[in-house]
């Protein structure tokens, strides 16, 4: 019978190991705050390339392409990944800004 524990357990390890990765919420000032929307507006006025890396859950994302449009109510930016995918991300899950010219 114990075997039909083991993949509930394996599972349990592995978001346990999981777990240990995860790091904090990186702790922004208004000044990297205020450098990031004009790395965002900078780089949706010229249509240039960024990279947005996001925080999500303990871990950090990136993501690739255009900014095309920023919703001030929803707060949030919508992008144009690489691949002509739809990318949206919340202002407050933003942790860092690169603009490819």
């Amino acid at each position: 019978m114990p075997a039909h524990f083991m993949p509930e357990h394996r599972a349990l390890l592995r978001e346990l190991a999981r777990d240990e990765l995860r790091q904090a919420r990186p702790l922004l000032d208004e000044y990297e705050i205020q450098e990031f929307e004009n790395r965002v507006c900078y780089a949706m006025e010229y249509t240039y390339p960024v990279k947005i890396t996001k925080w999500e859950d303990g871990f950090t994302y990136e993501e690739k392409g255009h900014v095309h449009f920023l919703d001030p109510i929803r707060k949030e930016i919508r992008m144009v990944g690489e691949d002509g995918s739809v990318i949206s991300i919340k202002f407050k899950d933003i942790v860092g800004v690169k603009v490819k010219e």
